[in-house]
């Protein structure tokens, strides 16, 4: 009986470890890339990106002008440029007073002095009740408006929003009374009656243009050319607003001046109530106006009911404006600018 020799087979049991667990165990018994000289980083197996995060996994110190930053390096490099370091919670920014600047609800129309339409009378409600969201046991509310019909109606809906949403939330703020100011009005125009708002100007306005039409007394007066240019731009599917901020007009009231209001209005509501929110319905070309200088840009007109957000900074000179989703810091303007009362700071004389 013959037997058949045996074919040997290769072994498939490897007793050394994978390569990718070798090469682990390898870097894992050097020293750290901190304390491993530079050649070592010159191996060109490991990736960069691996070296790079190796390096930065140390947890050595943020360091700026030669001072520790408390903060980590991975928490810094959060912003592109390494000198802005995000503030820790216990550093964040102590807000003071919160001022919503809040453009009235859809109106029945510009060319008298008429109240809101449901759809703004919803808007303004729904606005009220957004706001709510904010306030707390106990936490003092003031609620300003223009002296107009729709700002005042705006007023008592975002009023009705505060009380409603507030209850539903469980939640007691202390919601005050609604009050006119005078500081939140809207840009007026010089008239031969006086300043008056650019909207009641409209009817003293039709009436002269038609007097001039039917008598022809001759050139009309400058504060009626400035006005039929206003309204002819409304009437003529444009943006009269832009017009006012971009283009001077002797007869109306400049767009600087609605500003240094809205600051007078928004230091001495603070100054003489505790409110720690502070609601203001107001006009929306003031409120672009307003938030043209703080941005540096013109940010475009604000919607129905759409508000410029203005926080006031507590033991420091400035505040912080939020409009559609930016957000500017700003030095409270200079006591000494503002105008010393609620009255018109341009010249009212005849046309």
């Amino acid at each position: 009986m013959t037997t058949k020799p045996t074919t040997s087979l290769p072994r498939t049991e490897r007793p050394d470890a994978p390569a990718y667990l070798t090469r682990h165990l390898s870097r894992q018994a050097v020293p750290s890339a901190r304390d491993s000289d530079p050649d070592d980083e010159r191996d060109e197996s490991t990736p960069l990106y691996l070296r790079r995060f190796r390096e930065r996994a140390g947890g050595d110190e943020v360091l700026y002008d030669g001072r520790v930053v408390g903060s980590s390096r991975a928490w810094a490099e959060v912003t592109r440029t390494k000198e802005i370091v995000p503030e820790r919670r216990e550093e964040l920014t102590q807000v003071d007073c919160d001022i919503y600047l809040v453009r009235h609800g859809e109106t029945q129309g510009y060319s008298t002095e008429s109240g809101l339409t449901p759809l703004g009378s919803w808007q303004a409600h729904r606005r009220g009740q957004e706001i709510a969201r904010r306030v707390t046991d106990d936490m003092p509310v003031e609620l300003l408006c223009a002296p107009t019909n729709r700002a005042r109606q705006t007023a008592e809906h975002l009023r009705r929003g505060l009380v409603d949403n507030s209850e539903l939330f469980g939640r007691a703020p202390r919601i005050g009374v609604i009050h006119d100011d005078e500081n939140f009005r809207n840009f007026e125009v010089r008239t031969p009656q006086g300043p008056r708002d650019v909207t009641s100007a409209y009817r003293w306005y039709q009436r002269e243009m038609e007097r001039y039409e039917r008598i022809g007394l001759g050139e009309r007066p400058g504060w009626l050319v400035d006005v039929d240019r206003f309204w002819g731009i409304q009437q003529g599917g444009g943006d009269p607003i832009t017009h006012w901020l971009t283009m001077p007009m002797l007869s109306f009231e400049p767009p600087v001046e609605c500003v240094k209001r809205f600051w007078r209005g928004i230091l001495t509501a603070r100054e003489r109530t505790g409110a720690r929110t502070i609601v203001v319905a107001t006009h929306s070309g003031p409120i672009r106006a307003f938030a043209t200088t703080a941005m540096g840009y013109d940010p475009g007109e604000p919607f129905n009911t759409e508000f410029v957000r203005v926080r006031l900074v507590a033991g420091a000179k400035g505040a912080l404006v939020l409009y559609r989703n930016r957000v500017q810091e700003v030095c409270l303007p200079d006591e000494n600018l503002l105008p010393a009362n609620a009255e018109p700071r341009f010249e009212v004389t005849d046309g």
